[in-house]
């Protein structure tokens, strides 16, 4: 797997771009059969999910499969990292890239450390509120309001939040009151349009716990190398037609006309950094057996109970 920092146009570090090739199967994935979703790790149900028609929320299921395929975190390196994100980044990569039960395939992915869940805060709502509105609530059952919470602004958690006197969320929340707090990784399901914890349950209790922001870094798709590769051509070429253009325009009307270089090159580096980091729709592997396969293994999840989605 390479890795690539990503920058504004200050400098300033945002992210890493991670180009992976030779991994067709991650171990934790979504499988799809019509309306119903399953995510799976390591061909242990994680989730079970049926979109609502229309298209107005998921149903969903969740047990308590999930394992975290980032190593606990000691003490001394939260401390060592405190307030680096492109050096957690960097660890949290090598973990993304090295475990088999992480939802990382073949292609190109963005771990970033901006979310648009940073951006909807009021101020005057205090991260406490605003944070734990964002989780989904709900277990084994519950639902993610597509109509209350859009454009990606919820969060589900893949296994029971712990409770702000959990052991590891005292710890945390010390940590957090310091300003030591490590990030919690997130990685954005498009089928589900939210975001799933992948690591740092009890870090984000604890930030909730002492209304402070969490430190975040979130997964998601981006372009493939020979997608990326097309629309750069066509939106180079997009650039120079622009200069062609105000070319011709100057040689009729004079040099009272701009040359386009001062619109056409904001609008081209804008366009450049939307392809390289924008988010791409979630891979889901067609289930085999389909939505039989998919209701014996919801009958046998569930125990059998009725839920909304079964």
């Amino acid at each position: 797997m390479r890795r690539g920092n990503v920058t504004r146009d200050d400098g300033t570090w945002t992210g890493l771009s991670l180009d992976v090739r030779d991994r067709h199967l991650p171990g934790l994935r979504v499988l799809q059969a019509g309306p119903r979703l399953l995510i799976s790790q390591h061909s242990r149900t994680a989730l079970l999910a049926v979109v609502e028609e229309p298209l107005r929320g998921v149903d969903f299921w969740r047990t308590d499969a999930y394992r975290s395929f980032i190593p606990p975190l000691r003490a001394d390196t939260g401390q060592a990292l405190a307030g680096n994100p492109e050096r957690w980044a960097h660890r949290f990569a090598r973990h993304l890239g090295s475990s088999p039960g992480s939802p990382l395939h073949e292609g190109r992915w963005l771990l970033s450390s901006e979310s648009p869940l940073q951006r909807w805060r009021h101020p005057s709502t205090s991260h406490a509120e605003y944070w734990g509105s964002m989780l989904v609530e709900g277990h084994p059952d519950g639902y993610i309001d597509w109509f209350l919470h859009s454009v990606a602004l919820e969060i589900l958690p893949l296994r029971p939040m712990p409770g702000p006197d959990d052991s590891r969320v005292k710890a945390y929340r010390k940590q957090a009151r310091e300003g030591l707090l490590p990030p919690v990784l997130l990685w954005w399901v498009s089928g589900l349009d939210c975001h799933l914890i992948l690591d740092g349950h009890a870090r984000l209790a604890a930030a909730i716990a002492e209304s402070v922001e969490p430190p975040l870094l979130q997964l998601h798709r981006t372009l493939s190398r020979d997608d990326l590769a097309a629309r750069v051509a066509g939106a180079v070429g997009f650039y120079e037609h622009e200069l062609d253009r105000h070319a011709e325009l100057r040689g009729v009307h004079g040099s009272t006309v701009p040359d386009g270089a001062a619109t056409a090159g904001p609008q081209l580096g804008r366009l450049l950094r939307e392809l390289d980091t924008a988010a791409r729709p979630t891979w889901a592997w067609p289930m085999a057996g389909g939505d039989e396969e998919w209701c014996r293994i919801a009958h046998e999840v569930t125990g059998g109970r009725k839920w909304p989605g079964g």
